[in-house]
């Protein structure tokens, strides 16, 4: 209620006047706290039930409307029914207090009235005052919060100032809202909750909410009393009809505006809450994508949520005030082509029901927070119905098991009818499948934000056993340099070993080990878990391999190369060197190996941020030479600078950047690196029999799809690389537009594994496997 019921009690007191005012105003004082049973029943003992207290509008300013009110039928009767009897209308007044309000309807002839009221003291004085005279009036103690009625008991509720009182600004909508829930389950279908309110905008507020979907809302002013020289508080009824249905209804308003205008703050307050409300049922009666309340779905505003609806997708908030945290969530039913065993290219259901968490810091990330991507994991988390929670800084001070505790029981609410009691809930989310982990840096650059580099033990290193041959019960360590701004891509990875030896495993030294939830791949996930995490670096005898790439996308790359460079026979320049760029440097383990294992290439490897050349130097063995340049300028402006010079064309032009704008659906490249403009002038830098490749990562089929449209505009020979086990496609466009048949490929593929078969290196066969995935881009 706050502050403006506390003003209209003062008031009240003032038009007392004398010394009776001054004993009122004292009395007021005990109240203190509004939701206090202990302080009601003090001032009902105090002051008596004789003397009754009105705290709103008097009941010849109510009369009319509120018999009104009572008296019409029900806007879902049809036009032939019967109309409404006083004596026939269930009316509940809860809160009653010592009011004349429940006596002056039962005088007019509403004789089945049931009053509460959570004060013992005033319902005995209230029963014995009206004993003899209204004896069909009823009387019970009881929280008006936890109302022992049977559900739809009442053809009307009937409150004056009840749910102010609950809401006392200190306190929050906790009160108010059990006690509005209440109201709900207690109503008829066509029932009427009637409150006079002073319409403080917190109220109205849980006020619209709670009775958005399935109910008719109608607002009035009350009349004042002619012979009032002061000015009060203006009272306000609000009426909800409670309808068959559960569409939602536009509010009407029928409030005098005279009156309104009288109060200045008050009715600006209360016309910009209805100008919200209006809003919001406007979006939804529009379709648009809008946020419901787990009451609203539970009480049927999106249909029978019991029941699967392949392909429903509803935006909600979990939470209840005083009982749990709140959450923003999704709940998805999987799409119609889920599931079909029959299909070897559809999933089958493993969940009938299941949760994903979304770490705050994941959340912007277009998998998490487009339609699209949030599909995909719908379908990778092989769910009939899933929730998806999307953590925010609310969420930020509690543990990961906090948040699952506090989850189950508003999660559970959701789960279909399939779904059997006491089945644990399967909570999964974006899993980065690391054992441990050691922070070796942190520094935070101007350009790209905070840059972290990191050892890592993976809990599965399939891919690598078969290429390093190592040791089983030996632990992998990785390096890794990832940026904050898209922490979910690993931005580089290299393996590291024991300088000095050949061994290539070891233990990363664990000190502070404190927990830590990080991301190693986009869209991976599996059950909630956690990590070792550490602040100091690794073991000091350990180096990166350089000619070893771990990172599955740089294999692609280096197999395109020389595949394509086989099949042209060569595309030396002057001093038989291939002029190369890379346009991206991250820990500059890419152009290390070409110079370490690719003797022809004379490289220069252009990178934007200092910052991120020196974290190459320092933790990653990066070194430059007479091969391998590295220019701090904009790749962008690089690649023009070649396209518009007659001579230094390039033999190969490399992309490898990410974007900054995680939500955009492209990871790799940034988006200014495949427009047109651009791709016109990377053509325009090749040398006759140049190459250019592109690494593009992303999940949207509509990105992927025209990022492929502008390659094909600028260039007639696409090939392209799709890794099986990652989202990570190597596209190489050749300058000259004849186009290179499949049979040409696989025979270029068979010279590439005679050649390297002879050479016998660590890292050969995943280049002639990779090699064998490239084909033409239709």
């Amino acid at each position: 209620m706050g502050r403006k019921k506390k003003q209209q009690q003062q008031q009240h007191t003032k038009e007392n006047g004398g010394t009776g005012g001054n004993n009122q105003e004292e009395l007021l004082k005990t109240l203190g706290d509004f939701t206090s049973k202990e302080n009601w029943d003090q001032f009902f003992t105090i002051r008596g039930t004789d003397d009754s207290f009105e705290w709103y509008a008097e009941w010849p300013q109510l009369r009319t409307l509120l018999t009104a009110q009572l008296l019409s039928p029900p806007s879902l009767r049809t036009p032939e029914s019967a109309g409404v009897q006083a004596e026939e209308v269930a009316i509940l007044v809860p809160g009653c207090g010592n009011s004349k309000l429940s006596e002056h309807l039962y005088d007019a002839g509403f004789l089945n009235i049931t009053n509460v009221d959570f004060s013992k003291v005033v319902i005995s004085d209230m029963l014995r005052r009206n004993l003899r005279e209204r004896p069909g009036m009823k009387w019970r103690v009881m929280d008006m919060t936890k109302m022992q009625f049977a559900d739809e008991s009442f053809d009307a509720v009937v409150d004056k100032g009840g749910l102010d009182a609950l809401m006392e600004p200190e306190l929050g909508s906790r009160l108010g809202n059990q006690y509005l829930s209440e109201v709900k389950r207690l109503l008829k279908a066509g029932g009427k909750f009637i409150c006079l309110t002073l319409a403080e905008s917190h109220v109205l507020g849980l006020l619209f909410s709670k009775f958005r979907f399935g109910w008719k809302m109608s607002l009035y002013t009350i009349a004042k009393e002619p012979s009032s020289r002061n000015i009060k508080l203006q009272t306000f009824m609000v009426v909800v009809e409670k309808d068959i249905t559960t569409s939602v209804s536009e509010i009407s308003s029928f409030m005098d505006e005279y009156s309104v205008e009288s109060h200045g703050n008050q009715a600006r307050e209360l016309y910009e809450a209805l100008e919200r409300e209006r809003k919001v049922r406007s979006e939804y009666s529009n379709g648009g994508d809008i946020l419901y309340s787990l009451e609203d779905l539970t009480l049927g505003a999106k249909g029978n949520l019991k029941e699967l609806e392949p392909g429903r997708r509803l935006k909600l908030i979990l939470g209840e005030p005083g009982v749990s945290r709140f959450y923003n969530a999704i709940l998805f039913d999987a799409k119609p082509d889920l599931g079909q065993d029959s299909d070897d290219d559809k999933e089958p259901i493993s969940y009938q029901f299941a949760a994903f968490i979304v770490p705050k810091m994941r959340v912007d990330d277009w998998l998490f927070s487009s339609e699209e991507g949030q599909w995909l994991i719908v379908a990778t988390s092989k769910a009939a119905r899933l929730v998806m929670i999307l953590l925010d800084s609310s969420n930020s001070n509690f543990s990961m098991q906090d948040i699952q505790t506090d989850l189950s029981p508003l999660v559970m609410q959701l789960a279909p009818k399939d779904c059997g009691d006491g089945i644990p809930i399967p909570f999964m989310a974006a899993s980065d499948g690391i054992k441990q982990q050691t922070i070796v840096n942190q520094v935070t650059s101007a350009l790209t934000g905070p840059i972290i580099v990191d050892d890592v033990i993976y809990q599965r290193v399939d891919d690598y056993d078969d290429d390093l041959k190592c040791d089983p019960s030996k632990d992998l360590i990785f390096r890794r340099l990832t940026f904050q701004r898209s922490q979910s891509l690993v931005q580089s990875e290299a393996l590291l070993t024991k300088e000095g030896s050949n061994a290539i495993s070891g233990e990363i030294e664990e000190k502070d080990v404190q927990t830590a939830s990080k991301t190693k791949k986009k869209g991976k996930q599996g059950k909630i878990g956690s990590h070792s995490s550490a602040s100091h670096a690794s073991n000091g005898e350990m180096k990166v391999d350089h000619n070893y790439l771990a990172s599955s996308y740089h294999n692609g790359i280096i197999s395109g190369l020389m595949l394509i460079s086989l099949h042209l026979k060569g595309s030396s320049s002057a001093r038989g060197m291939v002029k190369t760029a890379v346009i991206g440097l991250g820990a500059g383990l890419l152009p290390m190996f070409m110079k370490n294992c690719l003797p022809t290439l004379n490289i220069e490897v252009v990178e934007l941020d200092p910052v991120v050349l020196d974290v190459a130097k320092q933790y990653f063995g990066f070194r430059e030479d007479d091969r391998l340049q590295v220019h701090i300028t904009d790749g962008i402006k690089f690649v023009m600078g070649k396209a518009d010079a007659e001579a230094g064309k390039l033999d190969i032009l490399i992309v490898d950047v990410d974007s900054s704008d995680s939500s955009s659906g492209l990871t790799c490249p940034a988006a200014d690196f495949v427009t047109e403009s651009f791709l016109l002038a990377a053509k325009n830098s090749l040398s006759e029999e140049g190459l250019f490749i592109i690494n593009l990562v992303s999940r949207s089929s509509t990105v992927k799809d025209a990022v492929y449209s502008s390659l094909k505009t600028v260039f007639g020979n696409l090939l392209s690389l799709k890794l099986e086990k990652d989202v990570n496609e190597v596209i190489f466009a050749l300058k000259k537009d004849t186009p290179i048949r499949e049979d040409e490929l696989s025979k270029a593929c068979d010279e590439l594994a005679k050649s390297l078969e002879l050479e016998k290196h660590e890292w050969s066969q995943r280049v002639v496997d990779a090699s064998k995935l490239i084909k033409p881009l239709i």
